[in-house]
């Protein structure tokens, strides 16, 4: 008989709950795939030595790094230290600098093993910010680190940049210069202010149009350095317009958590590559899904990857910069770690019924890997929440 238990809802009322979802199997050996495939991993917190969780908040490594080989093992490849890792929202440049340390470290001790690294400005605070000098210094200083450490580079979009700028030509002037020097090919990001509000009018402008020309302009400008570029926009019509004027060569990553289904799966001539942060959390659905795609087989790939789909935009829904808190709730209901708890306590930006819905819709996408724990986690996380 399937597990039950007692869910909240909007009116207050509870409502008895049975699990019908199936767990995904574990492939028997590392899958391969057909499109690249970044998860953008968390990172998890030790509440028993975090003594000032919103200023030094204390990372558990151990289990932060168990959980990058639990990502490797389903074929992924990972996205370090990015905003899934509660960049410049718990994780500041010097835990960046320890989680992309031990990250290159343990790749190199597995077969197959690939990683980039968010290399960005976060160091710098906006407000101190002078001159486009100011970011060009900071965009040096962390793609250094990661070229130091054997590593390769996102270059992630700006606060700094984006309260400096006044124009695009500041952006062509940023991202000109910090590509003629990098060692190897970066992946750019442009990332929505519905992650991060600070990030609005990017690339100089409020009009995608205008936003897009200026971007495209600086990858053709540099594109012997740019890899790709990863759109985070939850706009499928922007991330299809951006990816059908690339330059050969230059490859499109979807960021987009809502639409991200169709737009791997492509339209018959294009399609995106991916480089998402529910990845993380539907880790094993994704991994079987894309196995799928690759032998042709895309039916399967559908049946197992769209159920996924409203899980994800229940755990980005607006405030979308919170989406962090989902991706770890599943992380615990899950078993990869004991605790809910979260750098700066971030598991206080979504509310209770936010969290039983999530947990709804992850036995309804199969995303419960195990049943029993998840029930017996819930029941213990809704009895401190009161209810």
């Amino acid at each position: 008989m399937s597990a039950t238990l007692s869910l909240p809802l909007a009116d207050g009322m509870l409502e008895t709950y049975r699990l019908s979802g199936e767990p995904i199997a574990r492939p028997a050996s590392v899958p391969v795939f057909n499109r690249i495939a970044y998860a953008a991993a968390h990172v998890v917190s030790d509440p028993l030595r975090d003594l000032e969780p919103w200023g030094r908040p204390a990372i558990d490594w151990d289990t932060t790094m168990a959980f990058r080989h639990h990502l490797w093992a389903l074929g992924f490849k990972i996205a370090e230290a990015m905003d899934t890792s509660q960049r410049g929202m718990g994780l500041d440049w010097a835990g960046a600098q320890e989680l992309i340390r031990r990250s290159l470290a343990d790749a190199r001790s597995v077969d197959g093993a690939d990683l980039a690294c968010g290399a960005g400005t976060d160091h710098l605070a906006p407000a101190d910010t002078r001159s486009l000098d100011d970011v060009i210094r900071a965009y040096e200083t962390q793609i250094g680190f990661v070229e130091k450490e054997g590593g390769r580079s996102i270059m992630m979009a700006s606060r700094a940049l984006a309260r400096i700028a006044t124009s695009a030509d500041d952006y062509r002037k940023v991202y000109g210069r910090i590509l003629s020097q990098t060692k190897d090919k970066v992946v750019l990001h442009w990332l929505g202010d519905m992650f991060d509000p600070q990030l609005r009018s990017y690339w100089g402008s409020e009009t995608f149009e205008t936003a897009l020309d200026t971007v495209l302009s600086i990858i053709e400008e540099n594109k012997d350095k740019v890899e790709g570029i990863k759109i985070s926009l939850l706009d499928n019509t922007y991330e299809v317009a951006l990816r059908n004027r690339l330059p050969d060569g230059v490859l499109c990553f979807t960021g987009d958590d809502f639409n991200y289904a169709e737009l791997i799966e492509g339209d018959g001539q294009k399609y995106s590559h991916a480089l998402l942060g529910i990845f993380d959390a539907v880790a094993p659905s994704a991994s079987k899904a894309l196995a799928s795609l690759a032998s042709g087989d895309v039916e399967t790939f559908r049946a197992v990857i769209e159920p996924t789909v409203p899980l994800s935009r229940k755990i980005f829904e607006a405030p979308t910069q919170y989406y962090k808190a989902g991706v770890v709730f599943l992380a615990w209901l899950n078993g990869h770690q004991k605790h809910f708890t979260m750098p700066a306590g971030m598991q206080s930006a979504r509310g209770v019924l936010h969290y039983a819905d999530i947990f709804r819709l992850a036995d309804k996408a199969n995303v419960l890997d195990k049943p029993d724990l998840a029930v017996e986690r819930m029941k213990a996380f809704l009895v401190m929440q009161g209810a």
